[in-house]
C-alpha cells in the first residue's frame, strides 16, 4: 500500500498536471518580477531618401575671381558667385538605437508581484490537494481488489467443496441412495457459484484496471499486490482512534478560500493602483552607418516618464467596486466552505461509525452462518437434511459472505475519506 501510494505521489497524471500548474506559477511570479527590472533593447532602420534635401546658403564674393590691378564695378559684380548646395542628409543610411530603461514607480507593479507569491501559493495548496486525493483514491482501489481476491477465494473453496460433494452425491445416487433431484440440487448450487466467480473475476479485471490508471501505468502492465487483506484487519485497528479532532485549519480547502480571499484582497489593491503614477527613466544610444554632412542627432540621451491618470470616465471607480464586490464573495465563500467542511467531516466520522457497526454485525453473521452451513452439508452427506434445506442455507451463507466483504470494503473506505479529511499521515 505505501509503496502504490508513493509511485502515484510520482507518475499520477493529475498529480503531474497539478505540478506543472505550480510551475506555471513560478513562471509568472519571474514574469512579474522582470517586468520592473531594467530593460535595453536595440532597434535599427535603414532609411532610403529618392531626394535628398538641399542647403544652400546664396552667392558670395569670391576674391580670386577679381583680376589683378584696377577693379571695376563690374568686376566686383561679377566676383559674386553662387556657392555650393550643401545635401540635409544621405541617399541610404541604417539608423542604430540602444535603449536602456528602468522602471522607478508603478503601483500595478508592486501589487502584481505580491499577488503572483500568493497565487503561487494557491497552486502548492492544490498539488497537495491533489496528492491528498490520489492516495485516498489509490488505497479504496487498493482495498477493493483485496476484498474482491478474497471474495473469490472463498468462492472457488465453495465451488471445490461443491464439487467434491457432486461426485459424492452422484456416487450415493447410483447406488439408490438418494433421488436425482438431490444430484440436480447440487449441480445447480456449482453452478451458481461458478457465475458468481466469473462476475467477480470480471469485477476484478476493472479493478485492476483502475488501480494501474490512478498509479499512471499502462492497462497491460504487470502489478501484484504484496499486502493481504488480513493484514488489515489483524493490525490495521480498524476501530477509529477518538483522539484525532477535525481542525479546520488543517483543511486544504479551507486554507485555499483563504488564499483565494487574499488574492482578491490584492485585485482591489491592484484597481486602486490605477489611480497612482507612473514613474519610468531611460538612456538612449543613436549610431548612422552613413553620417550626413550636417547631423543634428543627438547620439546620447536621457530622460524620464511621468505618466499621471486624471480621468477616465468613472472606469477605474466601477473596477474597483466589481473588485470589493468580489472579495466580499470570496469571504462568504470561505464561511461557507468552512461550514460544509464541518458537515463533510461529521458525515465521515457518522458513515465510519455506521460502517463499523455493520461490519461488526456481519462478520458475526458470516461466522455463523458458515458454521450452518457446514453443519448442513455433513447432514445432507448423511442423509438427514434435503437438498432444498441445503440450497437455502447455502444461500444463506453466500448473501452473509457478500454482505460481510461488502461492510469491510465500505468501512475500508470510510476510514480512508476520515484520513484524508483529518489529513492523517500528510504534510500540513
Amino acid at each position: 500500500m505505501d509503496q502504490a501510494r508513493d509511485y502515484a505521489l510520482e507518475k499520477n497524471r493529475s498529480i503531474l498536471s497539478s505540478k506543472l500548474d505550480l510551475d506555471i506559477a513560478n513562471k509568472k511570479i519571474r514574469e512579474n518580477l522582470s517586468s520592473g527590472l531594467p530593460q535595453l533593447s536595440v532597434d535599427a532602420n535603414y532609411l532610403h531618401q529618392f531626394q535628398v534635401p538641399e542647403l544652400s546658403f546664396g552667392p558670395f564674393f569670391d576674391t580670386q575671381a577679381l583680376p589683378s590691378g584696377t577693379v571695376t564695378g563690374d568686376d566686383i559684380r561679377n566676383a559674386f558667385t553662387e556657392g555650393p548646395k550643401i545635401p540635409l542628409g544621405v541617399r541610404d543610411n541604417t539608423v542604430i538605437n540602444a535603449t536602456l530603461s528602468q522602471l522607478i514607480f508603478n503601483g500595478q507593479y508592486l501589487v502584481a508581484l505580491k499577488t503572483a507569491k500568493i497565487v503561487r501559493e494557491l497552486s502548492e495548496k492544490a498539488v497537495a490537494k491533489t496528492e491528498d486525493q490520489v492516495k485516498q483514491n489509490v488505497e479504496v482501489s487498493y482495498y477493493s481488489i483485496l476484498v474482491l481476491q478474497e471474495n473469490i477465494r472463498l468462492l472457488e473453496e465453495t465451488g471445490q467443496a461443491l464439487d467434491r460433494m457432486f461426485e459424492e452425491v452422484s456416487g450415493m445416487n447410483k447406488q439408490g441412495l438418494n433421488e436425482e433431484t438431490d444430484v440436480d440440487q447440487v449441480n445447480v448450487n456449482r453452478s451458481n457459484v461458478q457465475a458468481m466467480l466469473e462476475t467477480m473475476n470480471a469485477q476484478l479485471d476493472v479493478a485492476y484496471k483502475q488501480f494501474r490508471y490512478l498509479l499512471g501505468i499502462g492497462f497491460d502492465q504487470p502489478v501484484e499486490l504484496s499486502d493481504s487483506i488480513g493484514a488489515f484487519i489483524q493490525t490495521g485497528d480498524l476501530m477509529y482512534p477518538t483522539e484525532n479532532e477535525f481542525n479546520l485549519e488543517n483543511s486544504l480547502d479551507y486554507q485555499m478560500t483563504d488564499i483565494q480571499e487574499s488574492i482578491n484582497e490584492q485585485v482591489v489593491k491592484l484597481q486602486k493602483a490605477t489611480y497612482y503614477p507612473t514613474i519610468s527613466a531611460f538612456y538612449r544610444h543613436q549610431e548612422q552607418t552613413n553620417q550626413p554632412a550636417f547631423n543634428f542627432a543627438v547620439k546620447d540621451v536621457v530622460g524620464a516618464n511621468f505618466s499621471f491618470p486624471l480621468l477616465s470616465g468613472g472606469l477605474r471607480s466601477s473596477k474597483v467596486g466589481q473588485a470589493k464586490l468580489d472579495l466580499q464573495k470570496s469571504r462568504l465563500n470561505k464561511e461557507n466552505t468552512g461550514q460544509a467542511l464541518i458537515m463533510e467531516y461529521e458525515t465521515a466520522r457518522n458513515n465510519y461509525q455506521s460502517a463499523y457497526s455493520t461490519y461488526s454485525i456481519n462478520r458475526k453473521s458470516m461466522e455463523l452462518s458458515r458454521k450452518i452451513y457446514e453443519r448442513t452439508m455433513i447432514k445432507f452427506r448423511e442423509g438427514v437434511s434435503a437438498s432444498f434445506e441445503l440450497t437455502q442455507i447455502q444461500n444463506q451463507f453466500l448473501q452473509a459472505e457478500s454482505n460481510y466483504y461488502n461492510s469491510l470494503l465500505n468501512l475500508l473506505k470510510s476510514r480512508s475519506e476520515l484520513d484524508r479529511i483529518l489529513r492523517i499521515n500528510s504534510k500540513q
